[in-house]
């Protein structure tokens, strides 16, 4: 049997309740994870088109959020394209559901999901 290494990356802000469950989390259970601060490091292009490749703007953008409720009508509906989906996503990312849980290898990414439960990280890792 080959053994593959995977990369764990949680991408979120830290003060936010649910991202800091999912860091004690996993932190019992992958202490080896990366934590990436979507505000203080930022987000480009890619990765956000990258995580649209496995979830769909629908899941990736919190549009129950004080952020989505503060756009205009007209930015809100540029979510309905791609490329507006990720501008707006790119200029506030306060927007995206957290945590982004990302798993990849040396292959490339093999899962994204958001938000946090136990059950859901449990079910998760239980693949790789």
């Amino acid at each position: 049997m080959i053994s593959r290494t995977i990369h764990i990356t949680a991408y979120g802000i830290p003060n936010c309740d649910t991202v800091k469950k999912a860091r004690v989390w996993l932190q019992a259970h992958h202490p080896d994870f990366v934590f990436h601060d979507f505000k203080k490091q930022g987000l480009d292009q890619v990765l956000i088109e990258n995580w649209l490749e496995h979830i769909g703007s629908d899941q990736l953008i919190n549009r129950k959020g004080t952020s989505w409720k503060a756009l205009s009508d007209t930015q809100k509906q540029s979510a309905d394209t791609r490329t507006g989906a990720i501008a707006l996503m790119l200029n506030n990312p306060s927007l995206i559901k957290r945590p982004v849980l990302q798993i990849s290898d040396e292959d490339g990414i093999h899962h994204v999901s958001v938000g946090f439960s136990d059950s859901q990280f449990s079910n998760i890792f239980s693949q790789f």
